[in-house]
């Protein structure tokens, strides 16, 4: 097992991208989507121009340190899919997929148009393809139209419908980080099983992962137990804080362990995961195929 590194700089985005010596494999950019949050160090009401001028300069700079066959994902609003691509097209990026994050809850209403039941991940490498990418398996429901169970599993697709946002409220669970009164620490925090697919996609153990809106950290809290290095950015010094605690100690809620049979048919999970866990592999495997059987007769 190798020794992971988790850098983390409180600063101003662009400032600190400066600050990075060494080469990013991926990136996970999830900035505020400027539509008037209330953060206490950001202003999430810019006029449009300056605000997409901001995410170029981002952009730009996330592709400058980034190893060449490296690779971003850019989550956004689906309103601003052309912004998107249009700043990941003008910066060096080559598309690579629009990922459809559909969201698992009651879709928002909109007068005067369908609702709104998804995000848009912006999927784009340094070069015509990525250097790594590990074809994931998962097991999700069979349709009820399915007159057979499935014997290994299904490849991911551009369509994630399986992973749950992070609600408001109560409805987000024990993962929701909580202020002593109850409330939610951070409300645009960001799903651990979403990150979690990303790196096992586009990173090996050892790899570097960077994320320059970094909010709680998930994205680091994931990479350190799947043996990748983090560089993490955050302006919000209590934020910071809440990143540091998280990765000294990890929460249940946090324990990348229970993820790891939702990959189970996946070619060389062990090996990707970056933890020796064949054993684990193995029974589990057995257990399932045990189980398929009997229920084929």
């Amino acid at each position: 097992m190798i020794t992971t590194t988790n850098q983390i700089i409180c600063d101003y985005c662009l400032s600190a991208l400066k600050q990075i010596t060494q080469k990013i494999d991926m990136t996970f950019l999830d900035p505020p989507f400027n539509q008037q949050k209330d953060y206490s160090l950001h202003d999430d009401n810019m006029p449009e121009e300056k605000y997409w001028a901001m995410m170029k300069d981002v952009c730009q700079a996330v592709y400058h340190i980034t190893n060449d066959g490296g690779c971003v994902y850019f989550m956004q609003r689906e309103k601003n899919t052309e912004f998107v691509l249009q700043t990941l097209r003008q910066t060096g990026w080559q598309f690579q997929n629009l990922i459809i994050w559909k969201k698992r809850t009651s879709a928002v209403p909109v007068k005067g148009k369908y609702g709104k039941q998804f995000q848009i991940i912006v999927y784009a490498a340094k070069g015509e393809r990525a250097k790594t990418f590990h074809r994931l398996r998962i097991d999700p429901d069979v349709p009820a139209s399915y007159k057979v169970q499935r014997e290994n599993g299904v490849f991911v697709t551009d369509v994630w419908d399986d992973i749950r946002e992070m609600t408001s409220g109560y409805f987000a669970g024990d993962e929701a980080l909580r202020k002593e009164n109850g409330e939610r620490f951070h409300k645009q925090q960001s799903p651990f099983a979403l990150l979690l697919r990303m790196i096992l996609t586009s990173t090996n153990v050892g790899d570097t992962v960077l994320d320059p809106f970094a909010g709680t950290g998930t994205t680091a809290v994931v990479a350190q137990q799947i043996q990748r290095h983090s560089v993490t950015i955050e302006i919000d010094p209590q934020n910071v804080e809440c990143i540091r605690n998280r990765l000294a100690t990890i929460r249940p809620a946090d324990n990348v362990r229970k993820y790891y049979d939702d990959y189970i048919y996946t070619e060389n999970l062990a090996n990707i995961w970056g933890e020796y866990l064949q054993s684990h592999n193995t029974k589990q495997k057995q257990e399932k195929q045990l189980s398929l059987i009997d229920a084929l007769g």
